[in-house]
């Protein structure tokens, strides 16, 4: 059984306990029994994960993105957009934020929820824009002496003609080249398939 079949039964096993606790009547002991039930599949599932399972649960829509991260982890936040050279790529969030009192600057890659929103944003793959705008951050964060956090989530650098003639080979050296000089303010979080 996959890992998405298990899903399934687990959350059929949630509606029926949540009918169960509804109910006017005492389903005490079925729902103690269910409890435990789905505590044990919940495990099984989980601690028992095929090489397919774990891509499955990689790609996962419903899986938390760079948004909720920056939800979760700052108290305020404010995007910055654009590469100052072309345009601003839609897979690459950046800004400025506070986390506890301490200024950071994010960067991470953006993956939609829906067609329509991963359209937006390329799948999740920078284009060479989308590497300047991250190098922009960086030196930013360098001349103001800001951490940087990374949100990393992606399947890689878009790989089309375009982004050949914009340069994406030289504007992923340089991101690169600026995150090993600067490791030492570096953070980064990795989510990605």
């Amino acid at each position: 059984m996959s890992l998405a079949d298990k899903e399934l039964k687990i959350l059929e096993l949630e509606h029926e306990l949540e009918v169960l606790k509804r109910d006017d009547m005492d389903h005490s002991y079925q729902i103690k029994d269910l409890q435990n039930h789905l505590k044990q599949l919940k495990k099984d599932a989980y601690d028992n994960m095929t090489a397919y399972d774990r891509v499955y649960l990689a790609r996962k829509q419903t899986r938390a993105h760079i948004h909720d991260y920056l939800d979760f982890l700052f108290d305020d936040y404010l995007e910055l957009h654009g590469d100052r050279l072309y345009k601003d790529d839609h897979s690459i969030c950046g800004g400025l934020a506070m986390m506890k009192d301490i200024p950071v600057t994010f960067i991470g890659h953006v993956k939609g929820d829906n067609l329509e929103d991963n359209l937006d944003c390329n799948f999740g793959m920078p284009s060479p824009e989308g590497y300047r705008k991250a190098l922009r951050l960086m030196k930013q964060a360098e001349k103001f002496n800001r951490p940087v956090m990374t949100f990393i989530d992606t399947p890689g650098a878009y790989p089309g003609l375009k982004a050949e003639k914009h340069g994406i080979g030289e504007a992923i050296a340089k991101v690169n080249g600026k995150v090993v000089v600067k490791a030492e303010l570096t953070f980064a979080v990795g989510d990605n398939e």
